[in-house]
Formats: C-alpha cells, structure tokens, sequence
C-alpha cells in the first residue's frame, strides 16, 4: 500500500459519482482493461476511445458523454483529446485513495 491520506471529501464525490447504475458500469469497465482471465495493476490500465467505450456500453452519445464528465468531475477517470478522438481512463490515485478506504476494517 501506498502513503495516501485518505481524503473524505473526494471519497464522498468519487461515491456519488458512483451510485449511477451507469457510471458505475462505465468505472467497472475502465478497470478490467486488461484481458479476462488475467489481473494487472490498476496502473497499467489502458486507455479507450470514448467511441468504442460507448458502443460496449450501448448509451446515447450524449449519455456517456455526461457520464464520463461527472466520473471526471469526481476524479475517477482522466481524460485526453488525441486529434478527433478523447481516450479515457481510470485514474490510478483514486482508485488506491478507494481500496486504502475499503480496506480499513481488515
């Protein structure tokens, strides 16, 4: 584990962001980057195409659009425009900053 101080405040936003049934799909994609069947690092987690993101998760552009930003606003996922397309990601710090909270009872 890493020396973070846990941060209520953004742990609050990163939760709210979360209870969407929507958004909490779009995160839990982002984190199985890697192949099914085989585990990697939260930071080696690659990044997807806005576009490709939408077509496996079969929302109005629109909708995931207004997803990713509130996952964004809540510092869960980073973004960047490469030309034409935006790739997203899970941002690795909020993650650790989610597994040190749920990880304080054991």
């Amino acid at each position: 584990m890493s020396n973070y101080r846990i941060d209520n405040k953004s742990l609050s936003g990163a939760f709210k962001a979360l209870s969407n049934p929507n958004r909490l799909i779009i995160f839990r994609r982002l984190l199985t980057c890697c192949d099914i069947g085989s585990s990697c690092e939260v930071s080696q987690c690659m990044k997807i195409v806005v576009g490709e993101l939408g077509k496996e998760i079969e929302v109005a552009p629109s909708t995931l659009s207004h997803h990713l930003k509130e996952l964004n606003r809540a510092n869960l996922i980073l973004m960047e425009r490469k030309g034409q397309h935006v790739e997203c990601w899970v941002n690795p710090e909020m993650v650790e900053q989610l597994v040190l909270f749920l990880d304080i009872g054991k």
